[in-house]
């Protein structure tokens, strides 16, 4: 099977185009191939298949073999991919994701290569029943919520996945292996949560760590970085319809969250390397894989 890894500032994840290859048990596949020691080394897998809504279909399996409905790093690297490997001309792209139909915007540079990608995440979700959130509130803004013994204000997002977010100082001392899993499987989140952990700079910059279910503290999420903006703005720290930089530990992200309710997010793609996997290992270790779905 062959395949491409791509970082998307360091969300890097290993790609396979569903045009010409077939993955069977996708689940398994991404833990065998996620392994840093036994596979490849990743924080999932990324399947680029056809659609009949859109130019182009993802479907995203994190590490521990549970699907995802969207990645915002993800996304762009789809961009750069399609556009680099000659699957289309285009610079305006469709894609269709599991939280819906998502729109890309390539930015192409003088050596004909993608630079920059700019995507349309959609409108923010912020009905708690709807994230989902174990509340009958209408919004779960800066909201008290005891984890591990603690009390931390939380405001809680869908941007396709569900957010939790958490505004405080020195979030580069913060123990996320051991913080991380309490907020992912807190009681309040059916599906568990992604949490972020954001210290603000000034009213256009939020520094930011991710920990996301299923993979652990990642050196970005685009999804998370969306609903740490509009988070942000709800709770005062920023403005509508002004650009707010994220600084990650992968890189910076630029995101905007409009009046209208949408979110702009743009940012890099990079390609790290393309590579064949014998089928025979991957049918051996599947066997052994344990998801969790």
């Amino acid at each position: 099977m062959k395949f491409t890894k791509m970082h998307g500032i360091g969300n890097d994840y290993i790609y396979v185009n569903c045009f010409d290859e077939t993955v069977g048990e996708p689940e398994k596949v991404s833990v065998v191939l996620s392994d840093v020691r036994k596979g490849i080394g990743s924080d999932g897998l990324v399947l680029i298949m056809p659609s009949d809504k859109a130019d182009f279909r993802m479907r995203i399996f994190n590490a521990d073999g549970s699907e995802a409905m969207m990645c915002g790093n993800a996304t762009r690297c789809i961009g750069k991919y399609v556009y680099e490997k000659c699957l289309t001309d285009k610079t305006e792209i469709t894609l269709e994701t599991n939280s819906g139909i998502k729109y890309l915007k390539l930015f192409i540079g003088s050596d004909n290569t993608v630079e920059l990608i700019q995507v349309d995440m959609g409108k923010a979700v912020l009905v708690p029943k709807n994230i989902p959130v174990n509340s009958s509130a209408d919004r779960f803004v800066n909201v008290p919520v005891t984890v591990n013994g603690d009390e931390y204000n939380i405001t809680c997002v869908s941007m396709g996945n569900p957010h939790a977010v958490l505004f405080m100082n020195n979030i580069d001392d913060l123990d996320l292996e051991k913080l991380g899993p309490h907020f992912e499987n807190h009681k309040l989140f059916p599906n568990r949560i992604n949490t972020e952990f954001i210290e603000v700079i000034d009213d256009h910059t939020l520094n930011m760590r991710v920990w996301e279910r299923g993979s652990g503290e990642t050196f970005a999420c685009g999804t998370g970085a969306c609903a740490s903006a509009v988070a942000a703005v709800l709770n005062g720290h920023c403005k509508r319809d002004e650009e707010i930089l994220i600084h990650l530990r992968g890189g910076d992200l630029r995101i905007t969250y409009k009046s209208d309710e949408t979110v702009m997010m743009t940012g890099p793609a990079e390609f790290i390397c393309d590579g064949t996997v014998k089928d025979k290992y991957i049918d051996q270790m599947k066997e052994n894989a344990i998801c969790r779905s």
